[in-house]
Protein backbone atom coordinates (compact mmCIF):
# COMPACT_ATOMS: atom_id res chain seq x y z
CA UNK A 1 0.00 0.00 0.00
CA UNK A 2 1.30 3.54 -1.12
CA UNK A 3 0.07 6.87 1.28
CA UNK A 4 0.85 10.24 0.24
CA UNK A 5 0.82 12.75 2.83
CA UNK A 6 0.22 16.28 2.55
CA UNK A 7 0.81 20.02 4.01
CA UNK A 8 1.67 23.60 2.79
CA UNK A 9 1.79 25.19 6.37
CA UNK A 10 4.31 25.35 9.59
CA UNK A 11 6.51 23.07 11.10
CA UNK A 12 3.38 21.89 13.21
CA UNK A 13 1.91 21.13 10.04
CA UNK A 14 4.41 19.15 8.46
CA UNK A 15 5.42 17.03 11.99
CA UNK A 16 2.51 15.34 12.31
CA UNK A 17 3.10 14.00 8.76
CA UNK A 18 6.18 12.69 9.48
CA UNK A 19 4.78 10.78 12.72
CA UNK A 20 2.07 9.17 10.32
CA UNK A 21 4.62 8.53 7.88
CA UNK A 22 6.68 6.50 10.27
CA UNK A 23 4.12 4.50 12.02
CA UNK A 24 3.24 3.67 8.54
CA UNK A 25 5.75 2.31 7.54
CA UNK A 26 6.31 0.54 10.36
CA UNK A 27 3.33 -0.93 9.91
CA UNK A 28 4.38 -2.10 5.71
CA UNK A 29 2.75 0.50 4.06
CA UNK A 30 4.33 3.39 1.60
CA UNK A 31 4.08 6.99 2.77
CA UNK A 32 5.95 9.37 1.27
CA UNK A 33 5.45 13.55 2.77
CA UNK A 34 4.69 16.70 -0.18
CA UNK A 35 5.37 19.30 2.10
CA UNK A 36 7.04 23.04 1.60
CA UNK A 37 10.90 22.55 0.50
CA UNK A 38 11.49 24.42 4.21
CA UNK A 39 15.81 23.65 5.11
CA UNK A 40 13.70 22.58 9.21
CA UNK A 41 11.23 20.80 7.33
CA UNK A 42 13.59 18.59 4.87
CA UNK A 43 16.10 17.91 7.94
CA UNK A 44 13.22 16.75 9.78
CA UNK A 45 11.92 14.18 7.70
CA UNK A 46 15.54 12.76 6.45
CA UNK A 47 15.97 12.70 10.01
CA UNK A 48 13.18 10.05 10.17
CA UNK A 49 13.83 8.46 6.66
CA UNK A 50 10.43 9.71 5.06
CA UNK A 51 10.76 10.88 1.55
CA UNK A 52 9.87 14.79 1.27
CA UNK A 53 8.75 15.67 -2.39
CA UNK A 54 8.49 19.53 -2.24
CA UNK A 55 5.33 21.25 -2.71
CA UNK A 56 4.91 24.89 -3.40
CA UNK A 57 6.80 27.70 -1.77
CA UNK A 58 8.91 27.40 1.13
CA UNK A 59 6.53 28.99 3.77
CA UNK A 60 9.75 31.13 5.13
CA UNK A 61 9.60 33.04 2.34
CA UNK A 62 6.42 33.93 2.37
CA UNK A 63 5.93 34.63 6.14
CA UNK A 64 9.49 36.06 7.17
CA UNK A 65 9.14 39.63 5.07
CA UNK A 66 9.77 43.05 6.31
CA UNK A 67 5.86 43.26 6.26
CA UNK A 68 3.56 40.43 6.95
CA UNK A 69 1.69 38.92 3.86
CA UNK A 70 -1.16 41.23 2.56
CA UNK A 71 -4.38 40.58 1.15
CA UNK A 72 -3.22 40.70 -2.32
CA UNK A 73 -0.39 38.14 -1.25
CA UNK A 74 -2.96 35.92 0.17
CA UNK A 75 -4.70 35.45 -3.05
CA UNK A 76 -1.36 35.23 -4.74
CA UNK A 77 -0.30 32.56 -2.93
CA UNK A 78 -3.74 30.59 -3.27
CA UNK A 79 -3.57 30.17 -6.89
CA UNK A 80 0.00 29.59 -6.71
CA UNK A 81 -0.70 26.56 -4.09
CA UNK A 82 -3.47 25.29 -6.17
CA UNK A 83 -1.39 24.65 -8.86
CA UNK A 84 1.38 23.56 -7.30
CA UNK A 85 -0.86 20.97 -5.66
CA UNK A 86 -2.05 19.71 -9.08
CA UNK A 87 1.32 19.63 -10.82
CA UNK A 88 2.84 17.80 -7.96
CA UNK A 89 0.59 15.40 -6.54
CA UNK A 90 -0.56 14.25 -9.89
CA UNK A 91 2.90 12.72 -10.00
CA UNK A 92 2.95 11.77 -6.02
CA UNK A 93 -0.06 10.24 -6.84
CA UNK A 94 0.66 7.74 -9.61
CA UNK A 95 0.67 4.44 -7.83
CA UNK A 96 -0.25 5.03 -4.60
CA UNK A 97 -3.64 4.18 -2.50
CA UNK A 98 -4.44 7.26 -0.73
CA UNK A 99 -4.26 11.30 -0.61
CA UNK A 100 -4.40 12.71 2.25
CA UNK A 101 -4.39 16.81 2.80
CA UNK A 102 -3.64 18.74 5.72
CA UNK A 103 -2.47 22.06 6.43
CA UNK A 104 -3.42 26.14 4.34
CA UNK A 105 -6.49 25.49 2.78
CA UNK A 106 -5.26 22.66 0.51
CA UNK A 107 -7.69 23.49 -2.38
CA UNK A 108 -6.94 20.63 -5.10
CA UNK A 109 -5.80 17.62 -3.25
CA UNK A 110 -8.98 16.04 -3.32
CA UNK A 111 -9.29 16.83 -7.52
CA UNK A 112 -6.00 15.12 -7.81
CA UNK A 113 -7.58 12.30 -5.97
CA UNK A 114 -10.65 12.27 -7.79
CA UNK A 115 -8.93 12.28 -11.25
CA UNK A 116 -6.47 9.47 -9.79
CA UNK A 117 -9.66 7.54 -8.54
CA UNK A 118 -8.03 6.66 -5.39
CA UNK A 119 -9.23 7.59 -1.77
CA UNK A 120 -9.10 11.26 -0.53
CA UNK A 121 -8.78 11.99 3.69
CA UNK A 122 -8.90 15.33 4.85
CA UNK A 123 -7.24 15.84 8.48
CA UNK A 124 -7.02 18.91 11.00
CA UNK A 125 -4.97 19.67 14.36
CA UNK A 126 -8.01 21.22 15.29
CA UNK A 127 -11.58 22.39 14.77
CA UNK A 128 -11.27 26.08 14.58
CA UNK A 129 -11.62 26.29 10.84
CA UNK A 130 -14.79 23.62 10.83
CA UNK A 131 -18.26 24.88 10.44
CA UNK A 132 -20.06 24.91 13.59
CA UNK A 133 -23.64 26.07 14.48
CA UNK A 134 -21.21 27.24 18.25
CA UNK A 135 -19.17 29.76 17.04
CA UNK A 136 -17.90 32.01 14.23
CA UNK A 137 -15.34 31.34 11.86
CA UNK A 138 -11.87 32.33 11.66
CA UNK A 139 -10.90 35.68 9.65
CA UNK A 140 -9.67 35.00 6.43
CA UNK A 141 -8.35 36.88 3.54
CA UNK A 142 -11.54 38.86 1.64
CA UNK A 143 -14.12 40.62 2.29
CA UNK A 144 -15.05 41.08 5.84
CA UNK A 145 -18.48 40.27 7.70
CA UNK A 146 -20.55 42.70 8.95
CA UNK A 147 -19.71 43.66 12.64
CA UNK A 148 -22.88 43.80 13.14
CA UNK A 149 -23.68 40.59 11.94
CA UNK A 150 -24.28 37.54 14.76
CA UNK A 151 -26.27 34.92 13.08
CA UNK A 152 -23.66 32.27 13.39
CA UNK A 153 -24.97 30.79 9.70
CA UNK A 154 -24.96 33.84 7.80
CA UNK A 155 -21.26 34.15 9.40
CA UNK A 156 -20.24 30.52 8.21
CA UNK A 157 -21.91 30.92 4.59
CA UNK A 158 -19.84 34.25 4.47
CA UNK A 159 -17.23 32.55 5.34
CA UNK A 160 -17.42 29.60 2.37
CA UNK A 161 -18.02 32.90 0.37
CA UNK A 162 -14.59 33.70 1.09
CA UNK A 163 -12.39 30.25 0.15
CA UNK A 164 -14.58 30.58 -2.94
CA UNK A 165 -13.17 34.11 -3.74
CA UNK A 166 -9.59 32.77 -2.65
CA UNK A 167 -9.43 29.59 -4.54
CA UNK A 168 -12.45 29.30 -6.39
CA UNK A 169 -11.17 29.99 -10.35
CA UNK A 170 -7.59 28.26 -9.68
CA UNK A 171 -9.39 24.83 -8.45
CA UNK A 172 -11.71 25.16 -11.06
CA UNK A 173 -9.72 26.18 -14.28
CA UNK A 174 -7.32 23.09 -13.04
CA UNK A 175 -10.14 20.94 -12.94
CA UNK A 176 -11.74 21.46 -16.62
CA UNK A 177 -8.38 21.13 -17.62
CA UNK A 178 -8.54 17.53 -16.55
CA UNK A 179 -12.14 17.01 -17.28
CA UNK A 180 -13.46 17.50 -13.93
CA UNK A 181 -16.70 19.57 -13.32
CA UNK A 182 -16.80 22.89 -11.18
CA UNK A 183 -16.88 22.86 -7.41
CA UNK A 184 -19.39 25.14 -5.77
CA UNK A 185 -18.47 25.39 -2.36
CA UNK A 186 -14.34 25.06 -1.96
CA UNK A 187 -14.18 24.72 1.36
CA UNK A 188 -16.71 21.86 2.37
CA UNK A 189 -15.39 20.08 -1.06
CA UNK A 190 -12.08 20.05 1.07
CA UNK A 191 -12.97 19.49 4.07
CA UNK A 192 -15.37 16.29 3.16
CA UNK A 193 -18.41 15.34 5.28
CA UNK A 194 -16.00 13.39 7.53
CA UNK A 195 -12.64 14.90 8.15
CA UNK A 196 -10.10 13.47 10.23
CA UNK A 197 -9.12 14.94 13.56
CA UNK A 198 -5.61 14.73 15.15
CA UNK A 199 -5.86 16.49 18.48
CA UNK A 200 -5.69 15.26 21.85
CA UNK A 201 -9.02 14.74 23.18
CA UNK A 202 -8.12 15.84 26.71
CA UNK A 203 -6.98 19.51 24.65
CA UNK A 204 -10.09 19.35 22.22
CA UNK A 205 -12.73 18.41 24.19
CA UNK A 206 -16.32 17.62 22.21
CA UNK A 207 -18.34 20.64 22.90
CA UNK A 208 -15.92 22.36 20.06
CA UNK A 209 -16.17 20.00 17.93
CA UNK A 210 -18.21 20.86 14.37
CA UNK A 211 -21.40 19.49 13.56
CA UNK A 212 -19.43 17.08 10.54
CA UNK A 213 -19.08 13.63 11.52
CA UNK A 214 -15.25 14.27 12.92
CA UNK A 215 -13.12 11.15 13.10
CA UNK A 216 -11.32 11.32 16.09
CA UNK A 217 -7.69 9.76 15.99
CA UNK A 218 -6.06 11.65 18.87
CA UNK A 219 -2.58 13.71 17.50
CA UNK A 220 -0.03 12.12 15.57
CA UNK A 221 3.02 12.60 17.66
CA UNK A 222 6.36 11.82 16.47
CA UNK A 223 8.67 9.76 18.86
CA UNK A 224 12.32 12.36 19.83
CA UNK A 225 14.83 10.18 21.22
CA UNK A 226 17.98 12.91 20.29
CA UNK A 227 19.90 13.22 23.40
CA UNK A 228 19.87 17.14 24.09
CA UNK A 229 23.61 18.99 23.24
CA UNK A 230 26.41 18.85 25.75
CA UNK A 231 26.20 22.62 26.10
CA UNK A 232 22.28 22.59 26.80
CA UNK A 233 22.97 20.14 29.50
CA UNK A 234 25.36 21.40 31.36
CA UNK A 235 23.54 25.01 31.37
CA UNK A 236 20.15 22.81 32.31
CA UNK A 237 22.74 21.10 35.21
CA UNK A 238 24.12 24.62 36.61
CA UNK A 239 20.99 25.49 38.39
CA UNK A 240 17.25 25.08 38.57
CA UNK A 241 15.00 24.57 35.84
CA UNK A 242 14.47 27.46 33.30
CA UNK A 243 12.30 29.36 31.36
CA UNK A 244 11.98 28.51 27.60
CA UNK A 245 11.09 30.97 24.99
CA UNK A 246 10.40 30.20 21.91
CA UNK A 247 8.30 31.22 18.91
CA UNK A 248 9.10 28.70 16.07
CA UNK A 249 7.91 29.51 12.76
CA UNK A 250 6.38 32.79 13.67
CA UNK A 251 8.22 36.02 12.78
CA UNK A 252 6.54 37.95 16.29
CA UNK A 253 6.80 41.62 13.80
CA UNK A 254 4.56 42.75 16.73
CA UNK A 255 7.07 42.95 19.31
CA UNK A 256 10.76 43.64 17.70
CA UNK A 257 12.24 43.68 21.39
CA UNK A 258 10.62 40.14 22.12
CA UNK A 259 14.03 38.64 23.73
CA UNK A 260 14.24 41.67 26.29
CA UNK A 261 10.78 41.23 26.89
CA UNK A 262 11.38 38.02 27.61
CA UNK A 263 14.64 37.94 29.23
CA UNK A 264 13.38 40.88 32.02
CA UNK A 265 10.01 39.11 32.69
CA UNK A 266 11.47 35.84 33.58
CA UNK A 267 14.44 37.51 35.90
CA UNK A 268 11.71 39.19 37.62
CA UNK A 269 10.71 36.36 38.42
CA UNK A 270 14.38 34.80 39.42
CA UNK A 271 14.47 32.39 36.68
CA UNK A 272 17.38 31.28 34.52
CA UNK A 273 16.06 31.68 30.28
CA UNK A 274 16.55 29.51 27.31
CA UNK A 275 15.86 31.52 24.53
CA UNK A 276 14.73 29.68 21.26
CA UNK A 277 16.47 31.50 17.99
CA UNK A 278 13.60 30.56 15.74
CA UNK A 279 11.98 32.81 12.60
CA UNK A 280 11.81 35.48 15.27
CA UNK A 281 15.78 35.27 15.36
CA UNK A 282 15.52 35.86 19.42
CA UNK A 283 19.09 36.34 21.02
CA UNK A 284 20.68 37.07 24.45
CA UNK A 285 20.23 40.37 25.13
CA UNK A 286 23.94 40.45 27.19
CA UNK A 287 26.44 38.18 28.90
CA UNK A 288 24.75 37.44 31.93
CA UNK A 289 25.35 33.61 32.45
CA UNK A 290 21.48 32.76 33.23
CA UNK A 291 20.76 32.71 29.52
CA UNK A 292 21.22 30.00 27.12
CA UNK A 293 20.57 30.14 23.25
CA UNK A 294 18.78 26.53 22.34
CA UNK A 295 18.83 26.02 18.45
CA UNK A 296 16.33 22.66 17.17
CA UNK A 297 16.35 20.39 19.58
CA UNK A 298 14.36 18.09 21.49
CA UNK A 299 11.70 19.50 22.74
CA UNK A 300 9.97 16.20 24.31
CA UNK A 301 12.97 15.92 26.27
CA UNK A 302 13.63 19.92 26.95
CA UNK A 303 10.38 20.54 27.83
CA UNK A 304 10.51 17.85 30.77
CA UNK A 305 13.25 19.69 32.48
CA UNK A 306 11.80 23.81 32.39
CA UNK A 307 10.05 25.60 34.83
CA UNK A 308 7.57 26.86 32.10
CA UNK A 309 7.32 27.28 28.32
CA UNK A 310 6.16 30.61 26.64
CA UNK A 311 5.27 29.74 23.13
CA UNK A 312 2.73 30.77 20.38
CA UNK A 313 0.21 28.30 20.72
CA UNK A 314 0.57 26.42 17.89
CA UNK A 315 -1.07 22.66 18.17
CA UNK A 316 2.21 20.69 18.06
CA UNK A 317 4.33 22.90 20.66
CA UNK A 318 0.81 22.89 22.83
CA UNK A 319 0.68 19.06 22.46
CA UNK A 320 4.33 18.81 23.47
CA UNK A 321 4.61 20.65 26.33
CA UNK A 322 1.01 19.40 27.96
CA UNK A 323 2.63 16.21 26.91
CA UNK A 324 5.54 17.16 29.01
CA UNK A 325 3.38 18.53 32.05
CA UNK A 326 5.34 21.67 31.88
CA UNK A 327 3.38 24.85 32.90
CA UNK A 328 2.57 26.88 29.75
CA UNK A 329 2.41 30.79 28.84
CA UNK A 330 0.62 31.34 25.02
CA UNK A 331 1.26 34.49 23.17
CA UNK A 332 -1.29 33.60 20.57
CA UNK A 333 -0.48 35.12 16.74
CA UNK A 334 -3.18 34.15 14.41
CA UNK A 335 -5.06 31.13 13.43
CA UNK A 336 -5.74 28.55 15.68
CA UNK A 337 -3.40 30.11 18.21
CA UNK A 338 -5.83 32.13 20.28
CA UNK A 339 -8.04 28.85 20.70
CA UNK A 340 -5.02 27.05 22.43
CA UNK A 341 -4.53 29.66 24.67
CA UNK A 342 -7.64 30.02 25.55
CA UNK A 343 -7.79 26.51 26.27
CA UNK A 344 -4.61 26.20 28.34
CA UNK A 345 -5.81 29.04 30.93
CA UNK A 346 -9.38 26.97 31.00
CA UNK A 347 -7.44 23.78 31.70
CA UNK A 348 -5.37 25.44 34.52
CA UNK A 349 -2.39 24.71 33.17
CA UNK A 350 -0.73 27.79 32.26
CA UNK A 351 -1.60 31.64 31.05
CA UNK A 352 -3.34 32.99 28.04
CA UNK A 353 -1.33 35.89 27.31
CA UNK A 354 -3.92 39.06 26.29
CA UNK A 355 -2.73 39.67 22.50
CA UNK A 356 0.03 38.99 20.39
CA UNK A 357 2.59 41.98 21.38
CA UNK A 358 4.13 41.22 25.01
CA UNK A 359 5.78 44.01 27.39
CA UNK A 360 7.80 43.04 30.16
CA UNK A 361 4.79 44.09 32.72
CA UNK A 362 2.20 41.92 30.56
CA UNK A 363 4.79 38.48 30.34
CA UNK A 364 5.87 38.85 33.99
CA UNK A 365 2.15 38.48 35.23
CA UNK A 366 1.87 35.84 32.65
CA UNK A 367 4.82 33.83 33.96
CA UNK A 368 3.39 34.49 37.56
CA UNK A 369 0.39 32.33 36.85
CA UNK A 370 2.22 29.77 35.01
CA UNK A 371 4.89 29.47 37.57
CA UNK A 372 2.49 29.65 40.52
CA UNK A 373 2.73 25.58 42.38
CA UNK A 374 -1.05 24.83 41.69
CA UNK A 375 -0.49 24.83 37.75
CA UNK A 376 2.61 23.07 37.96
CA UNK A 377 0.13 19.94 39.54
CA UNK A 378 -2.41 20.29 37.17
CA UNK A 379 0.30 20.22 34.45
CA UNK A 380 1.26 16.92 36.03
CA UNK A 381 -2.02 15.64 36.10
CA UNK A 382 -3.30 16.54 32.16
CA UNK A 383 0.11 15.30 31.09
CA UNK A 384 -0.76 11.89 32.34
CA UNK A 385 -3.68 11.69 30.48
CA UNK A 386 -2.62 12.43 27.13
CA UNK A 387 -3.25 9.73 24.76
CA UNK A 388 -0.12 8.65 22.50
CA UNK A 389 -1.38 6.25 19.99
CA UNK A 390 -2.77 8.68 17.69
CA UNK A 391 -0.30 8.18 14.29
CA UNK A 392 -0.74 4.35 15.52
CA UNK A 393 -5.14 4.76 15.38
CA UNK A 394 -4.33 6.94 11.77
CA UNK A 395 -2.62 4.29 10.11
CA UNK A 396 -4.58 1.76 10.70
CA UNK A 397 -7.15 3.37 9.62
CA UNK A 398 -5.62 4.16 6.17
CA UNK A 399 -4.72 0.99 5.86
CA UNK A 400 -7.92 -0.60 6.53
CA UNK A 401 -9.65 1.45 4.54
CA UNK A 402 -11.78 2.82 7.72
Amino acid sequence: MRVVLSSWGSRGDVEPLAALAVRLRELGAEAVVCAPPDEEFAALLERVGVPLVPLGPSVRSVVSGAEPPSTQDAFRLAAELVAARFETLTAAAEGSDVLLATGLMPAGVRSVAERAGIRYVFACFHTVGLPSRHRPPLQRPGRPSSPDETDIEVLWDEDAQRVNALYGEALNRHRAAIGLPPVDNVRDHVLTERPWLAAEPGLVPWQDLTDLDVVRTGAWLLSDERPLPDDLEAFLAAGPAPVYVGFGSMAMRATPDLARVAVEAARAHGRRILLAGGWAGLAPIDDRDDCHLVGEVNHQALFRRTAAVVHHGGAGTTTTAALAGAPQVVVPQLVDQPYWAARIAELGIGAAHAGPAPTVDSLTAALAVALAPGTAVRAMAVAGAIRTDGATVAAKRLISGE
